[in-house]
């Protein structure tokens, strides 16, 4: 582990990596960047999260400036949910990190497998 002597900023990229990092923000944002503005059920069923996680994901991503919540005052209310202009810019790493899981699903599976075959012999 890197002292704050070499690693000044490593508290606070973690604290970045983690929020950005996780699988919900993840899905979420590449969602976001796929589909455009969603409404808050829209997002659950495409992700098959449950509504308290999205609920928590959606204030983080809102609180770290990735995530925009526009509130409609109707009857029923309407909110709705889009990437701002730090979300979109977060579109590109998310892009990549998702197609390469999906170039290599095959590929870990696999080695699960392979691992999994050993630790039980």
């Amino acid at each position: 582990m890197l002292d704050d002597d070499r690693c000044p900023d490593c508290h606070r990229i973690n604290e970045v990596l983690s929020r950005v990092g996780d699988r919900w923000s993840v899905l979420v944002v590449i969602s976001l960047a796929q589909y455009g503005t969603l409404r808050f059920n829209e997002l659950k069923r495409n992700l098959g999260i449950s509504q308290r996680m999205l609920s928590l994901t959606l204030k983080e991503l809102e609180r770290d400036g990735l995530v925009n919540r526009t509130y409609y005052p109707t009857i029923p209310p309407k909110v709705e949910y889009d990437l701002t202009e730090l979300g979109q810019s977060f579109r590109e790493p998310v892009s990549v990190l998702g197609n390469w899981a999906m170039d290599n699903l095959l590929k870990i599976d696999e080695a699960r497998v392979a691992y999994d075959e050993k630790v039980v012999d």
